[in-house]
């Protein structure tokens, strides 16, 4: 009788002492099962792009498979260019909060090509887009200074700056905390020659151009814009917009019009990320 009264009183200091070490976080786990090493997330979630070109050139991709479904990606340009400080301390807004508001309101996944510039101007909205599970952050280069010669107007990046400004970019998206931003640039203008794509080769981005132009830059009709842009998405298109509220004010009303159309259609709304690991990396 006492030997098992002995045992049960053990036991229960035994069971006290484990529960004591346990809660403390102090528990050993048994060495017949260590834990397995871990995989390094980067590894799991590394995104897509695609194989470099000839010489290592930066490769360019237009639009995904046009036989994977009826996927369609809605890209938006932050654009700000590194001398538009004056006019923005001025009053005039280069963001378009509405204008993300409503893709959120509408559920629908969108890429937004930031530059640097814009993400130092409005910094609280752009970690709140990097930080967006809905939304993926690409670089549109910190100045918005076109890569070639004769783009719309805009003043010209050297060749020998060109790398640095892209680095630029992605070092100002991680200084105002927008984590992860995606190995994809979109040129100023969406200009670009071999040179330009020789300078980025090293970056290890896929450079992101497209193959519906909306028209909605300047544009005071919106519905002109969702007809441009209904009349041209197929199935893997890539459509380049604008979120830039003084450059382009009826972006959010044609966005309206194109969401739900497009969805009547049968398309579904993804990232450029999506459409980029469609192809498998063939460009």
């Amino acid at each position: 009788m006492i030997s098992h009264a002995r045992t049960a009183v053990t036991a229960a200091l035994l069971g006290a002492a484990v529960a004591a070490l346990t809660a403390c976080g102090t528990q050993e786990a048994p060495r017949s099962a260590p834990p397995a090493p871990s995989t390094p997330a980067a590894a799991v979630s590394r995104p897509p792009t695609l194989a470099p070109g000839p010489a290592g050139l930066a490769p360019v991709f237009e639009n995904g498979p046009r036989d994977h479904g009826k996927a369609v990606a809605l890209t938006f340009d932050a654009d700000m260019t590194a001398d538009q400080g004056p006019r923005a301390a001025a009053g005039e807004r280069f963001d378009h909060p509405e204008l993300i508001a409503a893709l959120r309101a509408l559920k629908v996944p969108a890429t937004v090509f930031m530059t640097g510039r814009w993400a130092e101007e409005y910094p609280v909205q752009a970690r709140s887009i990097g930080r967006d599970p809905l939304f993926e952050v690409a670089n549109h280069s910190y100045s918005h200074h076109a890569f070639t010669a004769d783009c719309h107007g805009l003043p010209t990046l050297d060749a020998d700056r060109m790398r640095a400004d892209v680095e630029r970019a992605y070092a100002t998206f991680r200084a105002v905390g927008v984590p992860d931003a995606m190995p994809y640039f979109r040129f100023p203008g969406g200009c670009y020659d071999r040179r330009a794509l020789r300078a980025l080769g090293a970056t290890g981005v896929t450079a992101v151009q497209w193959d519906v132009v909306s028209g909605d830059a300047f544009a005071t009709d919106a519905d002109a814009v969702a007809r441009q842009v209904l009349d041209g998405v197929r199935p893997g298109s890539v459509v380049v917009l604008h979120c830039t509220r003084s450059a382009a004010p009826t972006t959010e009303r044609a966005l309206r019009r194109i969401v739900p159309e497009l969805r009547a259609r049968g398309y579904r709304f993804v990232k450029v990320s999506e459409l980029i690991g469609a192809t498998g990396g063939r460009r």
